[in-house]
């Protein structure tokens, strides 16, 4: 960089270009926090204050005064605002690729694939079939084919982070509708990206083998990490995290890859993306990656840089009818084009009409790689990152104003559509597979397990290992550490987001050596079973950690949380209080749960143990004596008959008078009688006949009857079954009173139900561990109704 240039531009304007970016930015986030607080209680979501915010301070509100102008909009400050876009587009692809959920994309690649394609295609050939007309509105006098790739570009485009992120803020994220709409747009912008990067390759032999040069440092890129990433695991095994020196070096190969692209002529788009995407996801360099980054970019770096599209927007510009006209053309030909296609290809997926309308006003979003394009001319990216002076624009200022009207007019209408389509859509969007019994088991199974101590992890992972036998089955599960605080204070927190220096960093009251623990329990579960487990932090009071469980299940859509008992197995084999705040945030949970629960009395030393990679099968008894918790504990079976390493019976405790006759049919089906004292006795009936005929006629799970006819021989039938198995699952039985089921004329444990009380006794004596599960009963009233 020329220093009698640098020394000119200094003494040409009052202020040091580097002052004025950091104040932009600044003033950039304390606006769009304002917008975003006038606006979240009508459901905007904040990509749309920000592009807002940084309209306001633009060239078109603020800065049309002459003081602000001469501070914000300067000649020397250009260079320094494309050197840390292009910083924060590095951060945030890498980010994306690594908050990407590999396994929904894979299972839904061929979905987002028609999706995607179909409005690249359709729109792609209405910018082609109309870019005559923008041609001859615009005056474009050269480049004019290159002006065509532009608009076909924009309008197929769909920006991916904005995408993201408006999903994110409307709480889609961990909905089929949201993943999908995020897995679509990435399709549709890395395809965007690479389809430019081959049209430039395509121009010289020079330029295809500066292509064929990026591919092959981005492959060794991604090579190189994943050895890196597990030696960095093994080289401190004592520490919670992975040291700066390791990230910023992380950070530093994928900073020069980055610029090696972009000095190719080339986008580093796709490349950063795909570093992210393949980067290993075992072990803490990925939960230390992910901490770092996590909220510094979605708080402050995309605040910014969706202020930095707005803050580009010039109305000054947009005063003659050709202008006007041809942003309103190319605006109908984006959202027309995007809602055409996406519902054919929605009617050709059988996707519902008020899903494909989303899908459609959802994709129409614009920023980022439409930037690139409007900003910067393909052959001199690494000119304009280095060089401070004025930006090379491909065509005059007004031509470049009018594509950057319609990438921030299509945000904000898109925006501000969506969110108020989800908000007359929130019962369809609300979460619905709250509990087991109608679940279907090819779709996604997502469970929480609670843990206040590492002793905690052991059970939690042997549930999401039996959970997780099936080939079939898809399981996501999250495993939620609890950390009680004193005080009346409470933050939610990632993993490892409590890092050295952080506000609360006190390792005694905030987990302390336990986060090490669990964190190496489940890097050992994930490495012999490849079960990747998404890990949260919860750091509460006693009084209100029941409330962060129900909203982390209910924001994460789970269907069924498991609670560790209050008590613990010592090695002499007894049972051991924990804490008794364990017991009384169970019982709330219990009481205010947005899903199915289960508490789980585990026996480690004596009891069940993790199915996974273990020799010795595991036998499970489920105690069926009727009722909606005993179909739901009968539903949870369905996953964990499947595990190979894993024995299950089904135990039916009938009274004598309604005993059960069989009758086989010519299909060996077993039909069971219809009693005569009730509905929920049909219901059980018919839970069992579908059971029976799907698992034990196949082999899955065996069947067996206790014929009792009072508590007294339950008790005796119990004992009889208490060595041999390693976990019994029953149903809590809620308000269910019968007569085979009173066992004693006292309950220690009420939250465990008669049986479960029963079973977790001493006076049961039992090495075998209990899962005891309530079904989810839908209410009205979903507000916190206080103590047990």
């Amino acid at each position: 960089m020329d220093i009698m240039h640098k020394r000119w531009c200094l003494n040409n304007y009052s202020f040091n270009p580097l002052v004025t970016s950091l104040m932009q930015t600044s003033c950039i986030l304390a606006i769009s926090h304002f917008f975003h607080l006038l606006l979240k209680p009508v459901g905007q979501p904040g990509p749309v204050a920000q592009v807002l915010a940084g309209a306001v301070l633009g060239p078109s509100s603020l800065s049309r005064i002459e003081d602000i102008r001469e501070f914000f909009i300067q000649p020397t400050s250009a260079g320094y605002y494309q050197f840390f876009s292009h910083l924060f587009e590095i951060m945030f692809m890498f980010l994306i690729g690594l908050e990407t959920d590999i396994s929904f994309s894979n299972r839904n690649l061929s979905v987002a694939s028609i999706i995607a394609y179909s409005g690249f295609i359709l729109n792609c050939i209405l910018g082609a079939a109309l870019s005559p007309l923008f041609i001859k509105l615009l005056k474009i006098p050269d480049k004019k084919v290159e002006f065509a790739i532009v608009v076909m570009m924009i309008l197929a485009n769909s920006a991916s982070p904005v995408v993201i992120r408006l999903v994110a803020d409307l709480k889609l994220d961990t909905s089929d509708v949201g993943r999908l709409a995020a897995t679509t747009s990435l399709v549709n912008e890395m395809s965007c990206v690479l389809i430019a990067s081959l049209l430039y390759a395509v121009s010289s032999w020079e330029s295809f083998s500066y292509l064929f040069l990026s591919f092959l440092l981005t492959g060794s890129l991604i090579a190189l990490n994943r050895h890196l990433a597990r030696w960095i695991n093994k080289s401190d095994r004592e520490s919670k995290y992975v040291s700066n020196a390791y990230v910023s070096f992380i950070f530093f190969l994928i900073l020069v890859l980055s610029f090696v692209i972009e000095s190719c002529g080339y986008s580093s788009t796709l490349s950063c993306f795909l570093v992210g995407l393949m980067f290993p996801r075992k072990g803490k360099t990925c939960r230390t990656l992910l901490s770092k980054l996590s909220y510094p970019v979605h708080n402050f770096l995309l605040p910014i840089y969706f202020g930095y599209i707005g803050f580009q927007f010039d109305i000054n510009y947009l005063k003659s009818i050709p202008t006007i006209v041809t942003i309103v053309v190319m605006i109908l030909l984006n959202f027309g084009g995007k809602l055409v296609s996406t519902l054919a290809a929605c009617h050709y997926l059988k996707i519902p009409l008020n899903e494909g309308v989303m899908f459609a006003l959802i994709l129409s979003l614009k920023g980022h790689f439409d930037l690139q394009l409007i900003n910067v001319p393909p052959n001199s990216v690494a000119y304009c990152l280095f060089s401070s002076l004025l930006l090379q624009l491909w065509w005059n200022p007004g031509v470049r104003s009018v594509l950057l009207s319609i990438v921030v007019f299509d945000t904000i209408i898109a925006g501000i559509i969506v969110a108020f389509t989800v908000k007359r859509e929130e019962k369809s969007l609300a979460h619905k597979q709250t509990s087991l019994e109608l679940h279907d088991l090819e779709s996604e199974l997502r469970i929480l397990a609670c843990v206040y101590f590492p002793r905690h992890s052991l059970g939690a992972l042997g549930l999401i290992s039996a959970l997780s036998g099936s080939k079939r089955a898809i399981v996501t599960p999250y495993l939620m550490h609890l950390v009680e605080l004193p005080e009346k204070r409470k933050t939610n927190l990632l993993y490892h987001q409590l890092a050295e220096g952080d506000q609360y960093s006190d390792e005694d009251d905030y987990g302390g050596d336990d986060v090490v623990e669990i964190n190496d329990a489940v890097d050992v579960f994930t490495s012999e079973t490849k079960i990747l487990i998404n890990i949260v932090k919860v750091v509460s009071s006693s009084a209100t950690l029941y409330e962060d469980v129900c909203t982390g299940a209910e924001d994460r859509r789970i269907s069924i949380i498991f609670l560790p008992f209050h008590k613990h197995q010592r090695i002499d084999g007894n049972m051991e209080i924990d804490k008794e705040g364990i017991r009384t945030t169970n019982q709330r949970v219990l009481r205010h749960a947005p899903c199915s629960l289960g508490i789980l009395v585990d026996r480690t030393v004596t009891g069940f143990q993790q199915p996974h990679c273990s020799n010795s099968v595991q036998h499970i008894a489920i105690l069926f004596f009727g009722g909606p918790d005993d179909r739901e504990a009968l539903a949870c079976s369905k996953w964990i008959s499947s595990h190979p390493q894993v024995k299950l019976t089904l135990i039916r405790f009938l009274q004598v008078s309604e005993q059960i006759s069989r009758n086989h049919n010519q299909d060996n089906e077993v039909m069971l009688a219809e009693p005569t004292n009730g509905t929920e006795h049909v219901i059980d009936n018919t839970s069992l006949v579908e059971f029976y005929n799907r698992y034990i006629t196949s082999g899955q799970a065996n069947y067996t009857e206790k014929h009792v006819s009072s508590g007294a021989e339950t008790v005796t039938a119990l004992r009889e079954l208490r060595d041999s198995y390693s976990l019994f699952m029953v149903g809590r039985g809620g308000q269910r009173h019968s007569s085979i089921t009173t066992l004693s004329d006292w309950e220690e444990c009420p939250e465990l139900g008669t049986v479960g009380d029963f079973l977790a006794s001493s006076d049961f004596n039992t090495n075998a561990s209990i899962l005891v599960i309530q079904k989810h009963q839908h209410t009205t009233d979903n507000s916190f109704r206080g103590d047990y």
